[in-house]
């Protein structure tokens, strides 16, 4: 597959739940260096999707790929990691039976794209029927068939040891050929109280079941731990709120429902303060800011009213930029969305914006002020600072070109800083300032500000008059 680079397995282990299971296996997949994958077949987002079309086909068992969590350390994978949880203290079928429901529902969901279990309800198993009576009878404490089964069949720990400056662990099992088949049980023997050895199979039966290889418990539940990742196009958020609707359409009351790693941060920063607020902050400073440096509470608003062009532009050449990338190659580049990295250059634009506003709105209300009309103060405003404010716009645009075009680990997310600046700050320099100048005008004409009395004292034409 082009650009892998190569793979590590693990045998016996799942990385996602944390417990060695013989029906579990884990692939690392490592990348071929940024520099050397140039096409974008060879990009992460395009291999993924390959990988799990492929695996996919797999008729030997369930296989998918995840993606690393963003944060390490954060859970082990990426995407939502929710636990559905049996409160009603019901055994394992019921469990395995909610479990198969919700799935079914949630994949109906168009924020959703994949959804997989860890827990395996269906293992076959077998259990070991010892007769308690026969072994009494026989002088043969329980303790001792117990231990005899497990150690030649799945091991018994004794101790360490140090050797070649590194420890050792010593456990003791049956070698290979003799503990692949319950009939080898019979070549196993366990001493009486009389000192005689006698068969385990002479008290003890094997009975061939299925049932759960572990069971994992969240809140002290019996849980089922689910990895979903959201469709293209949807954030992980809309893909928690389509789970906790199906959830709360499908199953019972004895049900519940909780997240862990990266998606339990994810609902805990929920809580805190929404990013409504932090931009609704952002405006109302700059707007008290404003208004203490003019000494005027309606002038700020010739300032602050030419920023939603500016967060239109950042909108609109986002979506221009994530269409054209999903025309060109619809397994692309689909993470260019409004996130959190956009939303931090949604901040950074109101500043941005205002300051345009600022250099016209300064220089035209000191003309004001000093007796010119305000038309023509407006208008004179705009003609002196429209230079000053495309070289500096420009200046940043081009600065902004690095974040473009970045690559590398991370170049998704300054990809849409970049693209978000850039709109905005293209939108707010080409649109913008056409609108402070009347701007300006109608807010001063509808507050009915007055000069300074040094300006109505001197000699003027027009309105100033």
């Amino acid at each position: 597959m082009p650009g892998v680079r190569y793979t590590t397995s693990v045998i016996g282990f799942s990385l996602l739940s944390y417990v060695q299971s013989s029906y579990n296996a884990f692939f690392f997949v490592s990348l071929q260096p940024w520099d050397t994958r140039h096409t974008r077949a060879e990009q992460f987002e395009a291999i993924k999707a390959r990988l799990n079309r492929e695996l996919s086909r797999l008729p030997q068992g369930t296989a998918f790929d995840f993606s690393p969590p963003p944060i390490p350390g954060v859970g082990t994978s990426g995407g939502v990691t929710m636990m559905l949880e049996d409160r009603g203290g019901h055994d394992n079928a019921y469990l395995a039976t909610q479990v198969n429901r919700f799935m079914a529902a949630a994949l109906k969901q168009p924020e959703i794209a994949s959804v997989n279990s860890s827990f395996l309800p269906a293992v076959p198993q077998e259990y070991v029927h010892v007769d308690r009576a026969q072994a009494l009878k026989q002088g043969v404490p329980l303790a001792d068939i117990y231990n005899t089964l497990q150690t030649f069949m799945g091991g018994l720990f004794v101790n360490y040891f140090n050797d070649f400056g590194r420890q050792w662990q010593t456990y003791v099992e049956a070698a290979g050929q003799y503990r692949a088949n319950v009939s080898d049980a019979s070549q196993y023997f366990v001493r009486n109280a009389a000192g005689q050895m006698v068969p385990v199979t002479a008290f003890a039966r094997f009975e061939p079941r299925t049932g759960p290889e572990f069971v994992t418990h969240y809140d002290e539940y019996p849980s089922a731990q689910l990895n979903v990742n959201a469709a293209p196009g949807y954030s992980s958020m809309q893909a928690m709120a389509a789970l906790q609707r199906v959830f709360r359409q499908t199953m019972p009351s004895t049900m519940g429902l909780g997240y862990i790693g990266m998606s339990f941060q994810e609902q805990k920063a929920a809580q805190g303060v929404p990013p409504a607020a932090i931009f609704a902050f952002a405006l109302l400073f700059v707007f008290l800011i404003l208004a203490a440096l003019y000494g005027s509470w309606s002038l700020p608003f010739s300032v602050l009213l030419s920023t939603p062009v500016a967060v239109f532009g950042a909108f609109g050449l986002l979506w221009l930029r994530r269409a054209v990338l999903l025309a060109i190659e619809p397994a692309y580049m689909v993470t260019l969305e409004n996130d959190v990295f956009s939303q931090i250059g949604m901040v950074m634009l109101i500043g941005l914006a205002a300051k345009n506003a600022i250099l016209i709105v300064e220089f035209a209300k000191s003309a004001y002020d000093q007796g010119t009309p305000l038309l023509e103060a407006a208008l004179e405003g705009a003609r002196l600072r429209l230079r000053p404010i495309l070289m500096t716009s420009f200046a940043f645009i081009l600065g902004c070109v690095p974040l473009w075009m970045a690559t590398g680990a991370g170049a998704v997310s300054r990809q849409i800083m970049g693209t978000t600046v850039i709109g905005g700050m293209l939108a707010a320099s080409l649109l913008g300032i056409f609108l402070i100048p009347p701007l300006f005008y109608a807010i001063e004409k509808l507050s009915g500000a007055k000069r300074p009395p040094a300006a109505l004292a001197a000699p003027a034409s027009g309105e100033g008059a």
